[in-house]
């Protein structure tokens, strides 16, 4: 497969968003879990070559990408289970000989649901340790509507990462590091150093407003602590992967940082004013950013109770 240009994986990758576009009047009497799930069983799987042979896999949850090895396929989160077929057809394409490691950048069901099914193919899971004790448990998260069930235990991680891992991979490096309590308490970054491809996990939601999993760990102020880590490992030639969105640069990190803190402001500004939660909503804090960043699954209300929580 031959390499793409920068500016041409930017536009091809926007497709995706149209996929999760304000819900439809049936689709919005969907939970969050629902709505994406229905997205992933509908969708197909688009694969996008990057550089140095990482591809990018799009329409099962969040982002993946996959890269060939003498070993097999070593991806970068492995999707929602009910996508099996589908991506395991699009990984054969990519390389027919199995798949040798499956990092998973945090535990979330749309990241990390294939983790049985690519274990079963002959993975060897990777996470960082909050993440492998998250997979094992049982966790209610009220916003998404559902109640998560422990995996089996091969759908956990054998290889933890405490802080930094580099794992030497056909003609790469791939380089993990453990961010400080972001999105959750188990985020990790994902560097392929010579193909210069970053994946941020869902620390970064590029044109749609993050979720942040307060049950699990993670607070705003965390995540602005790891928008700012993802600048200083991005360059200005970077490919940017996504937890979710299109692919995006340095610029486009700073773009998001930005809109992070100043919403913080807002919300920290009128919850100090004695506000409840009730008319800080109604004060719109998010307003000059919700016709970019709020017309997807975290709507500016959801976002704005998720902000006014951590401040």
């Amino acid at each position: 497969m031959k390499n793409a240009s920068l500016p041409r994986l930017l536009a091809s990758a926007t497709a995706l968003l149209a996929g999760l576009a304000a819900p439809s009047l049936a689709a919005a009497q969907q939970t969050p879990y629902e709505q994406i799930n229905a997205a992933a069983a509908s969708s197909e799987i688009t694969t996008t070559p990057l550089r140095g042979g990482v591809v990018l896999l799009q329409g099962s949850g969040g982002n993946m990408v996959a890269m060939p090895g003498p070993d097999g396929l070593l991806m970068v989160d492995d999707g929602i289970a009910l996508s099996k077929a589908k991506v395991e057809a699009k990984l054969h394409e990519i390389q027919p000989s199995g798949i040798k490691y499956a990092v998973n950048t945090h535990w979330h069901w749309d990241h990390s649901d294939g983790n049985v099914w690519v274990h079963d193919a002959g993975a060897t899971i990777i996470a960082q340790a909050n993440t492998a004790k998250h997979l094992g448990q049982t966790i209610r998260v009220v916003e998404w509507g559902h109640t998560f069930a422990p995996l089996p235990a091969g759908g956990r991680a054998a290889m933890l990462v405490a802080q930094e891992r580099s794992l030497p991979y056909g003609t790469d490096v791939l380089r993990l590091r453990a961010y400080m309590p972001s999105h959750t308490d188990g985020d990790l970054s994902a560097y392929f150093t010579k193909a210069d491809v970053l994946l941020t996990g869902d620390t970064y939601w590029n044109g749609l407003y993050p979720f942040i999993d307060y049950v699990a760990g993670g607070s705003i102020d965390g995540m602005i602590a790891a928008a700012n880590a993802n600048i200083a490992m991005a360059g200005e030639n970077t490919i940017v992967v996504p937890g979710h969105g299109p692919l995006g640069t340095r610029a486009t990190l700073v773009e998001y940082r930005d809109m992070l803190v100043t919403i913080r402001a807002n919300v920290a500004a009128l919850k100090q004013q004695g506000k409840t939660l009730e008319q800080t909503i109604a004060a719109q804090p998010t307003a000059q950013f919700d016709a970019k960043w709020g017309q997807m699954i975290i709507s500016p209300a959801l976002f704005t109770t998720l902000v006014y929580r951590g401040v």
